[in-house]
């Protein structure tokens, strides 16, 4: 199957580890060429050297707080200034602190608001007049609760489907232009946000996260978590000419955990 993604450039957001690097990863390594970014320079540069050795694609990084207009702006001019036209955007953030709702106040909510979905508005905003030109990939990263809530994340749970909603209809809007908007939804991938959580839930019920982990294995029907790899794979799937004729899907990547219909 041919992704024909060579020579194309892709912002990442979130890139400087977790699902964002392996996305970065997957997309260089196909010969893409990538801008990372997250507030964290450092290991922006770390990631970088780490990805360039990978494939034909330039890899490049800026640093950049998604909650703050004038940095988004800044960030999607230095990609078009370092790697050219953009063709695909990721956007991607971490996810918001847990909790349930009687923990919130009116400030933890705006935040959650503006990192989990006005930044992916904002981002799009600033890379259609690019994506309108020859058409593109917007795709955005969600969660498994955009299928089912999951309990003691209602910040997530509640902005997660704001995306969806975006989503599904900007792929109407945009079809016009050949803009395919898709969603992915990962479940349990092996990175350090989900160690986290398992961590926080163990803490609350007096156990180990091994017990807890343990017990979300038998969850998934394919007993294990998943790793970055296999979730990046899905995103250049549909940053790729082979997914075409996708638009407006919300994508689970999560060996079977979800029972939704």
């Amino acid at each position: 199957m041919e992704l024909n993604l060579a020579g194309k450039v892709a912002l990442v957001v979130a890139s400087s580890q977790g699902l964002g690097k392996a996305i970065a990863a997957e997309l260089a390594n196909e010969g893409t060429h990538v801008m990372l970014t997250s507030r964290n320079e450092e290991k922006l540069r770390q990631v970088k050297e780490e990805l360039n050795s990978l494939g034909e694609g330039n890899v490049s990084y800026f640093p950049c707080d998604i909650t703050k207009p004038d940095e988004i702006q800044a960030l999607v001019q230095k990609t078009k200034d370092e790697l050219g036209k953009i063709d695909i955007l990721v956007n991607n953030a971490g996810g918001p602190p847990g909790g349930t709702f009687e923990k919130f106040n009116d400030d933890n909510w705006q935040e959650a608001f503006e990192l989990n979905l006005l930044s992916y508005v904002r981002l799009i905003r600033a890379v259609l007049p690019d994506l309108k030109e020859e058409g593109g990939r917007i795709i955005n990263i969600a969660s498994s609760s955009i299928k089912t809530p999951i309990p003691g994340l209602i910040l997530s749970n509640t902005f997660r489907l704001g995306v969806v909603g975006l989503a599904k209809s900007l792929a109407e809007e945009l079809a016009p232009y050949n803009i395919l908007v898709n969603t992915v939804a990962p479940g349990r991938i092996a990175t350090d946000r989900v160690a986290f959580l398992d961590q926080m839930k163990a803490d609350n019920q007096g156990k180990t996260r091994e017990e807890i982990e343990k017990a979300s294995k038998k969850s998934i029907p394919l007993g294990r978590y998943g790793n970055p790899e296999e979730f990046a794979k899905v995103v250049a799937f549909l940053a790729s000419d082979a997914s075409s004729f996708v638009t407006g899907t919300s994508l689970l990547v999560d060996g079977g955990m979800v029972k939704a219909i």
